[in-house]
């Protein structure tokens, strides 16, 4: 090796190929006062800083924090790309006066037959017992202000076998992450294509301390924890299988990331994949080319040449919709999986179509998180109808076998924006609960609880604002994007019911029905229809309701069966009561608290009542999540009107 001894004189270096002359200056600041001077250059760079503020929670007393310095050692070496893929979904549950209830019937959903890998139903277990009994569970969880559910859903879990032992390390980690330990019990699903795993952790630790767990380590750190875990089991994802996954993507029908990636390169509605250099860039371009053509033969996708594609207008959400349409039939019994054809999806219905009437057929999972269900609609015309959770009142959701009519419909704001409105009107476009409560002192707490909660879901929708103050700032607008947002998440689609009675029922019941009221035309386009009517109408026969040729009640013999088994449904109230049953004559006033709801013949009816009386009065979708409040009840010319505590509310019949 050479060295610099080499050099010749006269500036030279080793080679006079790479010819260099030195110009030596003289040595720079030396001594204390240099060290003064890089002092005070200090002091004023630092004066120029913002001032020190109170530092913002990073999780690190609840474990994000703490967390976030010990997934970069368990990953090692592995890329993001080589880890085991993991989806994890997580949801805080408030308990409120309703907790115990959710709490029991998540718990009940959860365990629900056809969750097994035999078909059979879940089995709890927990960090200790392989079967554990839900109840003592949720003994401890009666009191809790909230619970975590969680979902943990490995790409390769039916590789892992047996779930239970993966979930218990899992736990431990994050116990660990947390530093507390939890009370949780876990139940393995085996009824989709991907074995998973619900978590549910109870809101309060050992110590009876309430669980607050950083928002950025539900949302990336328990997933990543949850990823090393299947990684070390499984080994890294080789190449191989990270090209096969990707080559899986190209003909699927539903959102996948190769769409993500198109929709990312999108100019406008077009795309044009240009040359690609390398093999692993050729490859990724033409995964691309292909699923444009996949997307072509779908309808999705019209090629302008070799390379470049012009998408189809909403072509991302009908991707989606087919995915959600492929996940129903899944989550279908086996007498709905070989008819994939005949179910659609009543968002697709175009606004001016003639309204769809059926029998509830069967709920299905649409978030098995936050316990909503979607709903199944047999149509009289043979199809089966997908409609979406947001257009079902779970309050009182339409059972098996109800009669309805599911319509395209225009946005509409719920009840409760309707009540946030007029509260915030009053009160230059603020709300609060104590305003609330000074405007409508017939509220219950429970009920501005719940306004609350709504207007803080329409805030994370974009829709309002929380002030400093604990005030909400509703302001101009209000009820017009709530109900944008509502029809949004509904689909636009309005469900009525038009009997609670089934048709079978509906055939022999002592009182005005549905079934009467069927037209001909109505009746010929069902064989169902057709066969409930002629039942119908031949039991009216043998009761002496219908004379020799008549085919039809008249509206008189209709008002007869409809006021004789009100009647009849008062007296047993009365009787098992112990109370007066009123009927309200034009005029009168009634005032009460909604008890209930009982359903008859011609429909659903509320019943409102106090210490020494009741009466029976139409139901409506607003009186849903009224139950245990005061209303005031009056008869007009018009109908029945009614009042929630001071506030006059809309009437309940015409």
């Amino acid at each position: 090796m050479e060295s610099f001894s080499g050099a010749r004189a006269g500036g030279r270096t080793m080679s006079d190929e790479t010819p260099f002359t030195p110009r030596l200056g003289r040595i720079g600041d030396q001594g204390r006062g240099s060290g003064r001077r890089a002092s005070r250059q200090l002091r004023r760079a630092i004066a120029k800083l913002p001032k020190a503020t109170r530092p913002a929670f990073t999780g690190a007393r609840s474990g994000a924090g703490r967390a976030a310095g010990t997934r970069g050692l368990r990953r090692g070496c592995h890329s993001r790309l080589d880890m085991r893929r993991v989806v994890v979904k997580v949801h805080i549950a408030r308990g409120g006066r309703s907790g115990p209830g959710l709490y029991r019937a998540h718990l009940g959903y959860l365990q629900r037959d056809g969750v097994d890998r035999d078909g059979e139903g879940g089995v709890l277990y927990d960090r200790d017992c392989d079967k554990v009994d839900a109840r003592g569970f949720l003994e401890r969880s009666e009191k809790d202000r909230h619970q975590f559910r969680i979902i943990v859903s490995p790409e390769d879990g039916a590789r892992l076998g047996d779930l239970k032992a993966s979930t218990r390390e899992l736990m431990a980690r994050m116990e660990l992450d947390l530093g507390r330990r939890l009370d949780w019990v876990a139940v393995d699903h085996h009824n989709t294509g991907h074995p998973h795993t619900h978590i549910v952790v109870r809101g309060r630790d050992a110590r009876m301390r309430d669980v607050v767990i950083a928002r950025d380590y539900l949302i990336s750190g328990l997933r990543e924890t949850a990823e090393d875990l299947v990684t070390r089991r499984l080994g890294p994802r080789r190449a191989l299988e990270i090209a096969q996954a990707r080559v899986s993507e190209v003909s699927q029908d539903r959102w996948t990331g190769l769409d993500r990636e198109i929709d990312a390169g999108l100019e406008g509605d077009r795309i044009a994949l240009g040359e690609a250099s390398g093999s692993g860039a050729r490859f990724e371009r033409d995964l691309k080319l292909q699923r444009l053509r996949h997307l072509e033969s779908l309808g999705l996708a019209k090629r302008l040449d070799e390379r470049s594609f012009e998408m189809k207008t909403g072509w991302q959400d009908e991707l989606k919709r087919e995915g959600r349409r492929s996940d129903v039939i899944r989550t279908l019994a086996a007498e709905y999986t070989q008819q994939r054809r005949f179910v659609s999806f009543i968002e697709d219905l175009k606004p001016d179509a003639r309204p769809v009437r059926g029998l509830v057929k069967a709920y299905g999972p649409e978030d098995e998180l936050r316990d909503t269900r979607f709903l199944l609609v047999e149509g009289f015309d043979g199809w089966v109808w997908h409609v979406p959770a947001g257009a079902v009142d779970m309050a009182a959701p339409p059972h098996e076998g109800a009669v309805v009519e599911l319509r395209r419909t225009n946005a509409t704001a719920r009840a409760s924006d309707r009540a946030i409105a007029a509260v915030a009107e009053a009160a230059g476009g603020i709300w609060s609960e104590d305003i609330h409560a000074r405007h409508d002192p017939g509220s219950k707490p429970e009920y501005r609880l719940s306004l609350k909660r709504r207007l803080e879901g329409l805030r994370r929708a974009g829709i309002g604002a929380r002030l400093a103050t604990g005030e909400w700032q509703v302001g101009e607008g209000f009820l017009e994007r709530a109900s944008a947002h509502e029809a949004q998440r509904a689909g636009g689609v309005r469900l009525a019911v038009l009997s609670w009675a089934p048709l079978d029922k509906q055939a022999r019941l002592a009182a005005e029905t549905w079934l009467d009221g069927v037209s001909d035309d109505e009746a010929s386009c069902s064989k169902r229809l057709s066969e409930a009517r002629t039942q119908r109408q031949v039991w009216l026969r043998q009761q002496g309701h219908l004379g020799e040729g008549q085919d039809r009640l008249s509206d008189d013999q209709r008002a007869r069966l409809r006021a004789m088994e009100l009647t009849r449904t008062s007296a047993a109230i009365a009787a098992r009561t112990r109370r007066e049953a009123l009927t309200l004559q034009p005029g009168e006033k009634f005032e009460g608290t909604l008890e209930g709801r009982v359903d008859l013949g011609a429909g659903r009816m509320a019943i409102v009542g106090n210490a020494k009386a009741f009466t029976l009065v139409p139901w409506r979708e607003a009186l849903g999540r009224q139950l245990g409040r005061e209303l005031s009840i009056q008869r007009t010319a018009r109908g029945l009107s009614w009042s929630l505590g001071m506030e006059r509310a809309r009437g309940l019949s015409r």
